[in-house]
This record gives structure tokens, sequence and C-alpha cells, in this order.
């Protein structure tokens, strides 16, 4: 596994980390604690020491599953990226609050759920820029900081075309960015990343997969369960990015590599990518996941020198 050193934070993550939304219910599958055990411990084997999760989902369930697995093992192990701003009501039903004393709840609901003492980084979860000026709400959040319940604040960033959060996180104290951006997205490149490089932000890049679309499993054709958060989506657009991810596969992903592994090694050459979380649904897929750190570059701007790793 390669490491680097997230943005301004003194946090050591993998360059692959694990998403975590699927532990909600959201994409087809139920898990137990058991489950969830199996596949955080198979990441931990491979090298993997970085999580995403968030508050909605489900109602801080990935997050209460994730605590059930810490409270058994060595917190310290582990650098744990988690969300505020929404309420989980229902499959994909959710309502926003983002007062300072709404996100303070929210945050000691995370704390519990974790059954962790802090967070390392709290996310600012896709919101507008009017609730995101909100002087109050960050200097709350600043507090906790200094409190020592939360180590970094960050912002996950709704739409690739919001730049103003991105420009604005050095006043607000945050350090860490996520975007989507993988072969089928690159907008990032244009506007996002450039703003983080020169601001040395960290940056979590979600979505590395496209949901699932460059893992080569997906074919132009194939439809989703109601279950499945992907069944709710514009099924015309999707359809359209299987034939581009087919495209990709037959000329550009190498014969002898899976095409997942590349789709997230593609990401990690990028100089402003800190670490990719992809979802994983089962240890199989955390190994294949892993397999892509060996083609990260290891003269990455954010690469700890060896004899500090």
């Amino acid at each position: 596994m390669i490491y680097r050193k997230l943005g301004k934070t003194n946090l050591k993550v993998s360059t692959i980390g694990i998403g975590t939304w699927q532990f909600g219910g959201e994409w087809g599958l139920t898990y137990t604690q058991e489950d969830v055990d199996g596949i955080l411990d198979q990441a931990q084997a491979v090298g993997i020491n970085f999580i995403d999760t968030a508050e909605c989902y489900g109602d801080h369930l990935s997050e209460s599953l994730i605590g059930g697995y810490l409270q058994k093992r060595k917190r310290e192990d582990w650098v744990v990226a988690t969300k505020f701003g929404h309420h989980f009501h229902g499959f994909y039903d959710r309502t926003t609050h983002w007062s300072p004393e709404d996100v303070l709840q929210q945050l000691e609901g995370s704390l519990k759920a974790l059954q962790t003492d802090y967070i390392d980084v709290y996310q600012f979860h896709s919101g507008t820029d009017e609730v995101f000026d909100n002087d109050d709400l960050w200097t709350m959040l600043d507090k906790q900081v200094q409190a020592g319940k939360i180590k970094h604040l960050g912002i996950s960033l709704k739409a690739n075309s919001e730049t103003y959060q991105t420009s604005q996180a050095e006043k607000v104290g945050a350090k860490v960015i996520q975007v989507v951006y993988n072969r089928l997205d690159r907008s990032p490149e244009k506007d996002i990343f450039p703003l983080c490089e020169s601001n040395d932000l960290g940056v979590m890049a979600r979505v590395p997969l496209a949901s699932g679309l460059l893992s080569g499993k997906y074919k132009p054709g194939s439809t989703f369960a109601k279950n499945d958060v992907r069944s709710v989506k514009d099924q015309a657009e999707l359809q359209q990015k299987m034939v581009e991810a087919a495209q990709i596969q037959q000329f550009e992903v190498p014969e002898t590599m899976d095409m997942s592994t590349w789709a997230l090694a593609w990401c990690l050459k990028h100089d402003a990518v800190t670490s990719v979380i992809p979802g994983c649904k089962n240890k199989e897929q955390v190994i294949a996941n892993a397999k892509a750190a060996q083609y990260a570059n290891e003269n990455h701007p954010q690469a700890w020198d060896k004899d500090e790793a």
C-alpha cells in the first residue's frame, strides 16, 4: 500500500480508502456487523487505513456498523471521515439541517454511533453556497476542533461546478475537499484541482468507479433493482455512460489489467488526488481495489518520505 499526507493535516492515509454508503442499505444489500467486520479486517490486512462515511448513510447506520468494528479494534489504526448536514428518513429520502445547534447534535450522534471520542475529518456535506456562508456554523465547528472532538474539517462538494466552497476552504478552516472524480467525469481538473493544489488541500476522490460503471461488470442495457440507489438516477444518462465505459474498456484498459484496478489507478495519477474512496460490497472487492495502489505514483507531491512512513 502507498500512503500520502492528506493536505495540510498530519494524517497519513492509504491511497485506497473505503467508501461506506453501501453499509446504509441503499445499494441493494443489507449488512450485518459480521459482514462489516470482515470487510474492514480485510481492508486492514491489505494496508487500507482510511474510512469515509456519513450521518445519512442510513440513520447513522453505516457509522454504527463502523463503530461496532472500531470498539473491538485499535481506534488509532484508522483515519475516519464522516459528514454532516443531512438526516436520513428512508430510501433516498433526506432532509437538510445546517443550523449550528442541529449540526452539533449531528456531531454528537456521529461520535456515539462511531463509538469514538473524535472524528479525524468532519465534512460539510453537499450543501449550497448559501448555507455554507454561515459564520456561526463554522465558529461552532472550530470550537469542537479546539475541544478535540474533531481533528480536521473538510468539505464534500455536491457538484463539480462548485468552486466557491473550495476557494473558501482556508477561510473556514477546512483542509480536505471531497469531490466526484473518475474517467467518466474529469470536470474537477479544470478549476477545483488547481485550487486544491495551490492551497495544499487534501483531495478525496469519491465515486472513482463511476458507481460501478467502470468496474467492467455492467454492459449497455444493464438495469438495477428498485432497492439500488442507481435505479433512481437518470436511466438514459446511465445507459450512455455504460456505452462510454465499454469504449474505455476496449480502447484504454490493458488486456492484462482488471478495469476497476485501472480506473482507480487512473484517478491516483493526478497530482491533486490524495486518496480514492471506492465502495466495496465484500472482501473480494477490497482485495481487488487495493491492487490499484501498486500503480500509484510514489513520487506524488503528497507522498510520505519512506523514512517517515
